[in-house]
């Protein structure tokens, strides 16, 4: 099964001299299945706060390996409507936590990431994650 990674995951293992073993073992499995999915929010908030020029064109180089899936008006439909399930339920979460998540339910993806609010996501929203 392919596999939506978040920024979290991604920015511990790019930009942590020491990076948590785990989370990096995992990530390289997925990466060497090929089985990673990009998205552009995710690439952006990578790239965002980088002032280091050097370190922008390195990162976005490692970047652009992973092929962006393209995102229509169905993702973004779907992610209001988990952001209003979960605003109900007195959940909040950010625009594009919400956005991986309606990826993820209508691609049919795992999403790995250590983000505690997507444990609570996942008790209102049809979202897998990635163990």
């Amino acid at each position: 099964m392919k596999v939506l990674v978040d920024t979290c995951i991604w920015s511990h293992v790019l930009r942590h001299k020491k990076p948590d073993a785990d989370l990096s073992g995992k990530l390289n499995e997925i990466i060497k299945d090929g089985r990673v999915v990009m998205i552009g929010p995710i690439r952006q908030e990578l790239l965002s706060g980088i002032s280091d020029t050097s370190q922008f064109k390195k990162l976005r180089d490692k970047l652009s390996f992973f092929e962006d899936l393209s995102l229509v008006s169905d993702y973004f439909v779907k992610a209001a409507e988990f952001c209003n399930i979960c605003r109900k339920k007195g959940i909040q979460g950010s625009t594009t936590d919400f956005l991986i998540c309606a990826v993820s339910n209508l691609q049919k993806l795992q999403i790995y990431t250590d983000d505690k609010d997507f444990m609570n996501y996942k008790k209102y929203l049809p979202i897998h994650l990635y163990k």
